[in-house]
């Protein structure tokens, strides 16, 4: 079980706004109401042009925001994007790369909490064969987990397959946000290939999971974010 019970258990959940215009966005914001206070903001969002604004009415909402742009260049160039967005009120930012740009962001960060990408939970030991790691899976992500914590970062997103050994291996400090998460215990229909349940994760030792498509596609998306709340009360009662 994660350690930190003392957060207030909404923000366990982090929804993915994984949308193609911000006004989609917003509509989705009103139709959830309380029932997310924790907003993730990729890559599709920032090609839309409206990205920053909609981060700002989000924080002047007063729900918190996962800017999840995986940054990834030279580590000068990554410590001073860290820094620009650690201006805007963000909560989580990621990063996506080796020991020098991981240690460049953890310098930069501000109030933003720096989570290293493990391994994405898109790929699997096919996938890792043909980027060319000679490792399977859970070795990799153990691998990049401890580098994370020696380079100040203060968590990683991982898959929740991997959370039982990064959990016995890895320093408790470190903090995982557990995306591929599916409410139900089924095969999913797409691109996520290692995936897990809520309970399953939480149990396992995440801190925060990571849903987008189960609430975004369901036919009641509030009532969708709904349950999922009550399973986490469940595990978490006040």
């Amino acid at each position: 079980m994660p350690r930190d019970k003392t957060m207030d258990r909404r923000d366990r959940l982090i929804f993915a706004m994984d949308v193609a215009e911000p006004a989609t966005a917003r509509d989705l914001v009103a139709t959830l109401g309380d029932a997310v206070q924790f907003y993730k903001l990729g890559l599709e969002m920032m090609m839309s042009g409206g990205y920053f604004e909609l981060l700002d009415w989000l924080v002047k909402q007063d729900k918190k925001v996962f800017a999840d742009l995986k940054f990834f260049d030279v580590p000068a160039t990554v410590g001073a994007a860290v820094r620009q967005l650690a201006r805007r009120g963000v909560s989580f930012a990621t990063v996506h790369g080796n020991q020098g740009i991981m240690e460049a962001a953890a310098k930069a960060k501000g109030g933003v909490k720096i989570l290293a990408v493990t391994v994405l939970t898109s790929l699997d030991r096919g996938d890792l064969d043909d980027l060319g790691f000679d490792c399977d899976v859970e070795e990799l992500v153990l691998s990049r987990a401890r580098r994370a914590l020696s380079a100040g970062c203060d968590g990683v997103v991982a898959s929740g397959l991997e959370l039982p050994a990064m959990r016995r291996a890895v320093d408790q400090r470190l903090l995982v946000v557990t995306p591929g998460i599916r409410p139900v215990d089924n095969r999913p229909v797409d691109d996520q290939k290692r995936v897990v349940t809520v309970e399953q994760a939480f149990r396992d030792g995440a801190d925060y999971i990571v849903v987008g498509r189960p609430i975004r596609d369901a036919a009641d998306p509030r009532q969708a974010a709904q349950a999922i709340q009550a399973t986490i009360a469940g595990i978490f009662p006040s």
